[in-house]
C-alpha cells in the first residue's frame, strides 16, 4: 500500500496537495499539529478519491514527537509503504529582526527547518530500501529573495533550499529525488492580513497564486513522470523574482 504524507496537511497548500495526490491513487497521511477540525475536513474531502486517509498528529519541530508518532505508524505498519513525503508544514511570526524575540526565531525554524530533519529522517530510510521516492519540500519566494520582516521565516526557507540541493545528492542513485517548491504570494490563510491590492501590483502576472496551482506542481514532482528531475527548487510565483 503506497502512501504520501503530507505535513501541515489540514489547511491552505497542504489540503489541496493532499486531494491531488489521492487523486493520483495515493493513500495519505495528514500531518497537523493541533487543528484537527480542519484536519478532518480535509480527510472527507481527500476520502471522495476512494483512497484510505489517517491523521497522524505531531510538531514537527518536536524530535521527540515526530519519533513517538511517525516512527511508531511506520514501526507498526510494515505493508504500508511512504513513497511520497511533502515537507510542507511552515508558520510566520513576521516581526524586524531588532524585535525578534528567542521563541519567534526558534519556532518558525523547527516548524520548516528542524521538521523536514525530523520528518526526513525517519522516512528516508524506507525509500531507499524501496529504491524509490519522492520527497517535495514547500520553500519559499522569502527562502530565495529574502522579506524585510522575515528574517526567521528567510532563514528557515533559504536552509531547506540548501537542505534539498543536498540531500538530492546523497540519495539520487537509489532512485529518491528531492525537490523543492518555492511559492510567492498564494492565497492562503498564511496571506490573510496582506494588502493583496496593492501587492498584486508588483506581480507580473497581477494576481495572487492559488492553492491549486502550487499543488499541481506538486503533485508532478511527486509523479514517475519527474523521475530525471531532483535538487531542483521551482519557482511558482506569477514572475515577481525568478
Amino acid at each position: 500500500m503506497k502512501y504520501a504524507l503530507v505535513t501541515g496537511g489540514s489547511r491552505g497548500i497542504g489540503r489541496v496537495v493532499c486531494q491531488k495526490l489521492a487523486e493520483q491513487g495515493y493513500h495519505i497521511l495528514i500531518n497537523f499539529k493541533s487543528n484537527r477540525i480542519e484536519a478532518e475536513k480535509t480527510a472527507e474531502l481527500v476520502r471522495a478519491s476512494g483512497v484510505e486517509v489517517e491523521l497522524i498528529p505531531f510538531n514537527t519541530a518536536d524530535h521527540s514527537q515526530v519519533e513517538s508518532v511517525l516512527g511508531s505508524w511506520i514501526e507498526k505498519n510494515k505493508e504500508k509503504h511512504i513513497e511520497i513525503l511533502v515537507n510542507n508544514a511552515g508558520i510566520r511570526q513576521d516581526t524586524l529582526l531588532m524585535w525578534m524575540t528567542d521563541m519567534q526565531w526558534k519556532d518558525v525554524l523547527g516548524t520548516s527547518l528542524d521538521g523536514f530533519f525530523h520528518v526526513t529522517q525517519q522516512v528516508i530510510s524506507g525509500m531507499l530500501q524501496r529504491r524509490y521516492g519522492r520527497i517535495i519540500n514547500v520553500a519559499s519566494l522569502s527562502g530565495i529573495k529574502g522579506m524585510p520582516g522575515q528574517t526567521n521565516y528567510s532563514a528557515a526557507k533559504a536552509g531547506l533550499i540548501g537542505a534539498t540541493k543536498a540531500l538530492a545528492q546523497e540519495v539520487g542513485r537509489r532512485g529518491v529525488t528531492v525537490n523543492a517548491v518555492a511559492p510567492g504570494f498564494i492565497r492562503t490563510d498564511m496571506t490573510t492580513g496582506l494588502k493583496e491590492d496593492e501587492l498584486k501590483s508588483l506581480i507580473p502576472v497581477q494576481r495572487f497564486g492559488e492553492p491549486e496551482e502550487v499543488a499541481d506542481a506538486i503533485a508532478f514532482l511527486a509523479s514517475p513522470k519527474a523521475s530525471y528531475i531532483t535538487a531542483e527548487v521551482l519557482n511558482i510565483n506569477g514572475g515577481l523574482y525568478s
